[in-house]
Parts: C-alpha cells; structure tokens; sequence
C-alpha cells in the first residue's frame, strides 16, 4: 500500500500539477468555454470510459503489473510535453488537447490494474480504510503538484517552463514504480490477485443487480461533477485570478479532497455503505458556488469539489470491491469507471453549453443528483441486504 502510495504521489505531483492549468493553457490557444468543457470533460471520460477495455483487458492476462506500468509512463511522458504546445502554432491547440486526453487515458490504462492490486492488498486493514490511507499519499502529490507549479508560474510567468518542470518528478515515479516491480518479483507469489487461480468452471457473475444500479448510480452523480479545467477557466476569464493563483486553489481543493476520502473511508468501515448518500449532496452545491462571481463562495465551491472528487476517487471503490467477487474485479472497476466517464463526457458537454446560464445550469445540476441520490439510496438498502 505505501509502495504504491509514494508512486501515486510522484504521479500526482505530475498530473494534478498540470491539471489546474488546463483551462488557462487552452484558453491562451483560443479556445472557448464549449471547447475546453469538452476537451477536459473528455479527457475524464477517456480517464473513466476506457477502463471498460482495460479492466477485462489485465484480469484475461493477469498481467497487473505490465498494465500499471504502461499506465504510469504514458502520463509520465504526455505531461511535460504540454511545454511544447504554445510553440506549435495553429496546431498547439490540438496537440495540448491531444496530450490533455493522453494524461487521461493512461489513467485509463493503470487504474483497473492497480486498484485490484490495492483491494487484495487492503483486506487485511478494511478496504475503506485501505484506499483512504492509500489516497491520502496519492493527494499529497495532488497538492504538491500544485504548490510547484505556482511556484514556476510566480517565478517566471511562464505556463510552458511549469510544465517543464513537471519532468522530473515524471521521471522519479517511474524510477520508483520499476523498484517496486522489481522487489515484488524478487519476493515471489504473494497475496496479489495477479497470483491468484482461476476459479474451476464458470468464473463467479460479473454484475450483480447491485452492482449495476451503483454504476447507473454513477453516471449521475459524474455528469455533475464538473471538471477542475471549466473551474479554472471560470477563475480566470470571469473572476480574473491570476493564472498563477489557480495551482494555489487546486492544491486547497486536493487538501479537501484528502479530508473526503480519509472522513468517508473510516466511516465506511464503521457505518458502511450509507456514507456515501453525501456524495450527491456535496455536487449538487459545486455549480452555485463555484460559478459565483464572489471569492468567498467560489472557494467554498473549490473546497466542496475537492471533499466530492476525494470520496468518488476512494470510498465508491471500497464498495465496487465489497460488491464483486475478486477475480472479476479488474472487469468490474473498468465497467463502473465507463458510466462515470459517460457521465463526465456528457457533464463536460452540459457545463460548457450552460455556461453563461448559471440558474440553467443549477438546475440541471440539481435534478441530476436529485436521480443519482435515489439511485444510491436503493443501493446502499439493496448491499447491506446482501
């Protein structure tokens, strides 16, 4: 579990370093609100929807460690390279859009992987508190990540040189997740799902009812979840902050986020499933005050957006886990991850049309976690049947 936390957060310092700076970068290429909405709400469908193909893709193969490998050099490379984008011209907006995905997409192709490794691992300590304990380390990058870049920014003013910069710590999580893979192979078969048999006959049912009211579930609450890129444009095309200051809001927003997950991952292993009917709640407010014009309300809107992402990106994953047999698990975290990143696509596209139509966008908000807190009332009921 640390092992892979400290890889997380060298990752993180690289992705969530980058990931603020999104909208500001896109917007300085030209694009528009519609656009960027599209690009970032695409880039966490490809984060989500594309698991669908890797998640059943490493529990064929049993290869864990090859798909987290690939995974973890694909943002290692996409990131940094985003320098390069205000220097290409006419096509440096296709290109950052393109690297934006690509970040995205390796995400794609190491979570099912590795989120299988971290249940078997978890066990032992109870999974809510497992992934929490794991994605506390994995925040501490995403605010780090931050910090740095503001640092850059602030320095020098100049978004290319903090996306150069990201190299290194690139270059470290890699050196550091090739360490890991090594000491695991020197240590032989261990409890990993990777190492363990295939089940005689039939393998154990996939989806369960639910299982698949939880994914539906999913797509709700993912379709209000904004994208941090559309917050960013937002802060600096209408509540003018400086570019340099957005690396600072996101790095609060990933300290909210690891209070979510740390709050909501013991609660879970204390009160179950229940913790997570205020996951809806927490979305449904983003829009009214992120989308404000005064500061106070728009970091509150920041800090709620944090606590959503920490409990979407750890406790809902405890309870995939708790859900499905383990060695369909890889299959089951890329389905689920699929309906959330539908919902992220269609959220990036709802967002970036209502963008200047802020009670429009409210309401729409609202009714869709109105369904998706129904959705999640009628799963908690029907797993602690189960």
């Amino acid at each position: 579990m640390v092992g892979f936390g400290l890889v997380s957060l060298a990752t993180d310092v690289v992705s969530d370093g980058a990931r603020p700076l999104a909208g500001p970068l896109l917007a300085q290429l030209g694009a528009s609100a519609l656009l960027v909405g599209l690009v970032t709400g695409g880039a966490e469908a490809a984060a989500q929807g594309l698991r669908l193909v890797f998640g059943p893709w490493a529990d064929r193969t049993r290869k864990y460690w090859t798909f987290t490998v690939a995974g973890y050099a694909l943002t290692a490379f996409c990131v940094p390279l985003l320098a390069f984008a205000p220097a290409a011209g006419a096509a440096g907006l296709v290109l950052a859009s393109a690297l934006i995905i690509g970040d995205r997409v390796g995400k794609a192709v190491r979570s099912p992987a590795k989120t299988v490794l971290l249940a078997s691992a978890a066990k032992q300590v109870g999974r809510g508190r497992g992934f929490a304990v794991h994605k506390s380390l994995d925040l501490a990058g995403a605010l780090l990540g931050p910090l740095i870049v503001a640092a850059v920014l602030a320095a020098t003013g100049v978004i290319s040189t903090a996306f150069a910069v990201l190299a290194i710590p690139a270059a470290m999580a890699l050196a550091l997740l090739l360490g890991l893979r090594r000491r695991a192979a020197v240590a032989g078969p261990g409890p990993a799902p990777e190492t363990v048999p295939s089940t005689a006959g039939r393998p154990p049912s996939l989806f369960s009812g639910v299982f698949l009211l939880f994914a539906v579930c999913a797509f709700f609450w993912s379709a209000g979840l904004v994208a941090f890129g559309v917050i960013s444009y937002h802060l600096t095309t209408a509540v003018t902050v400086p570019a340099p200051v957005v690396p600072l809001l996101y790095a609060a927003a990933m300290g909210a986020a690891a209070l979510g997950a740390l709050g909501s991952g013991f609660l879970y292993d204390r009160l179950g499933p229940g913790v997570l009917l205020a996951l809806p709640v927490l979305i449904a407010a983003i829009p009214v005050l992120a989308f404000s014009t005064g500061v106070a309300l728009v970091l509150a809107g920041v800090a709620i957006w944090g606590a959503a992402t920490g409990i979407q990106d750890s406790t809902v994953k405890a309870l995939v886990a708790d859900l499905v047999p383990e060695p369909r698990q890889g299959s089951a975290y890329g389905v689920f991850a699929a309906f959330e990143g539908a919902g992220a696509l269609a959220g990036g596209a709802l967002y970036g049309a209502l963008y200047g139509a802020a009670p429009a966008l409210i309401a729409a908000v609202a009714a869709l976690q109105a369904v998706a807190l129904v959705l999640l009332l009628m799963t908690v009921r029907k797993a602690r049947r189960a």
